[in-house]
């Protein structure tokens, strides 16, 4: 077969909802922009065709909540990260749960659902610290869905309280934990992780986490922060990996690929364009043959190429972020309200849909 009708017959595979394979991803990645974002269009269409009564083709959906940090000491130092303190530095800081819960009170009154609990990996914070805080708030705002602790942080609470993993895992649930983010991912090969975040969660870790939780019946996101000192072949594998846990498990409910801020950070690398951006969204989108939703990138490419990533395979915005601070530190500076959201979707001719963090609608 010539090499044009191998490549016709592979978007024909991609149209029909075929999965692939990573040397077929490579050739697709070589595609015009335009005709690769077509064939991640219609990967969309077909993951959400069963999706709110037959309607999750023409619905796209965003949460409201916020990324409430309860502390910035961590013990990683991470060269992309522009967040953490020592717990040496003046302005390290610990939440209190006064300060808890005026962010939670400020979330509700703005119509809040959730909000996304993450921190440092603090060297001295108890167990008994964490268990009371999602104590503490579940009590006071029982209507707000905790999504909280990524891979690395588990990671961290395993060698710090030395306890295994499902066993903090059922007591942070017990506590009040409903979800768990997808962060740290960054990219899931090890070569790229020692260079860019040595003393994290490895991707074996990281997938043991999401693992576990998934069997003990968690919901989770999963990301990869791109652009920095990764290959076109590193992100492939990534996204491999991903597919091959949701075989297995099924438990996550989105993806959510942004690209790498340089600002403040020690990482030398460019910050990658919307062209890149749009280009990975899209290759991911077929390639996750298996997850259900895609959310866009707004945070770290501006609300226009946001609203142009709902055509590159996603169907959801993600968060109104009411708060973050982490990729803030980095540079990124762009901030939306649920108007500005609702107006890029509807320009757009979609249904724009209040969602929880399970992807029910809030407002149909």
């Amino acid at each position: 077969m010539g090499t044009e009708s191998a490549l016709d017959e592979l978007r024909q595979r991609v149209w029909d909802g075929k999965r692939i394979a990573a040397a077929e991803a490579l050739r697709l990645h070589g595609l015009p922009l335009v005709e690769l974002g077509a064939l991640a269009d219609r990967r969309r269409q077909l993951a959400r065709a069963d999706a709110y009564a037959g309607r999750g083709d023409r619905i796209v959906t965003y949460i409201v909540d916020r990324n409430v940090n309860y502390t910035n000491v961590c013990t990683v130092g991470c060269a992309f990260c522009a967040f953490y303190r020592t717990e040496r530095d003046p302005d390290a800081c610990v939440i209190s749960h006064e300060a808890m819960d005026r962010k939670i009170e400020e979330t509700i009154a703005l119509g809040g659902t959730q909000i996304l609990l993450q921190g440092g990996h603090h060297p001295r914070l108890p167990l008994q610290w964490y268990l009371d805080l999602l104590a503490h708030i579940k009590a006071r705002f029982p209507q707000i869905n905790i999504h909280g602790f990524s891979p690395s942080e588990f990671i961290h609470f395993r060698n710090l309280f030395q306890l295994p993993l499902a066993e903090i895992l059922r007591q942070f649930v017990r506590a009040g934990l409903g979800s768990i983010p997808g962060g740290g991912a960054e990219i899931l090969v090890d070569r790229v992780r020692r260079r860019v975040s040595p003393r994290k969660a490895t991707a074996d870790e990281w997938l043991e986490v999401m693992d576990t939780a998934h069997r003990m019946g968690l919901s989770t996101t999963a990301t990869m922060m791109f652009g920095h000192v990764e290959t076109l072949e590193d992100r492939l594998e990534h996204l491999e990996r991903l597919r091959a846990q949701q075989d297995k498990t099924g438990g996550f409910t989105a993806f959510i690929g942004w690209t790498f801020q340089p600002e403040n950070t020690r990482l030398n690398a460019p910050a990658a364009g919307a062209h890149d951006y749009l280009r990975t969204q899209a290759l991911a989108r077929i390639y996750l043959d298996n997850f259900p939703s895609v959310q866009g990138s707004w945070v770290t490419q501006g609300p226009a190429i946001g609203q142009v990533a709902l055509t590159y395979g996603a169907n959801d915005l993600g968060s109104i972020m009411i708060e973050e601070n982490v990729v803030r530190q980095a540079g990124a500076r762009f901030r939306m309200t649920v108007s500005d959201m609702r107006r890029l979707i509807c320009e757009l001719g979609y249904e724009p849909h209040q969602r929880d963090n399970w992807y029910r609608l809030l407002d149909d």
